[in-house]
């Protein structure tokens, strides 16, 4: 497998494969046995029921990323791999993704998940823009890092699904 780095002698640039239905892995399987480089992040989670091993999510369902050299690398292999839809163009031509982008993804996957530390019922603030400061009732965690909360809007009580992120605890008023 190329461990191609981007610099001038080698200009070689990250790419985005759709691949078929649930056969990202079977993609990344079959385009690195013709030696491409591919990233198809994942989540890792606790080994559920029944399962054989930990689960795995993917993070962006249907994708995977390969790096490969426009001009050098041969495009057309690609097109006819098991588990591949086809080259994500635009125009007709693939489109580079920025290799900062390819390293953001990998750190946020390498780092812990915030945990959630709210309790039902609680009283708490939403952050995010757009919203700030609106005041809401924390309800539950939607997996490692959503929350569902209930919002009143327009006299109407909503439930509402924000990152956890978003949400800081109310401080105490003092009357």
């Amino acid at each position: 497998m190329s461990q191609a780095v981007n610099t001038s002698s080698n200009p070689a640039r990250w790419y985005l494969i759709q691949t078929k239905p649930r056969q990202e892995a079977r993609a990344q399987e079959h385009l690195q046995r013709q030696s491409f480089e591919c990233y198809r992040p994942v989540k890792h989670g606790e080994k559920k029921r029944g399962a054989r091993g930990p689960s795995e999510e993917e993070l962006f369902p249907g994708y995977l990323f390969i790096r490969m050299d426009q001009t050098n690398d041969n495009w057309y292999p690609i097109r006819s791999t098991r588990g591949v839809a086809r080259i994500v163009t635009f125009g007709g031509m693939p489109i580079p993704v920025q290799d900062e982008l390819i390293e953001q993804i990998r750190e946020r996957l390498l780092a812990p998940p915030p945990k959630v530390v709210f309790q039902q019922g609680e009283a708490v603030r939403i952050t995010a823009d757009g919203f700030n400061d609106i005041e809401a009732i924390f309800l539950a965690a939607d997996g490692d890092e959503r929350a569902v909360i209930l919002l009143n809007l327009l006299h109407r009580e909503q439930k509402v699904t924000l990152p956890v992120s978003s949400l800081s605890r109310m401080e105490a008023r003092v009357s």
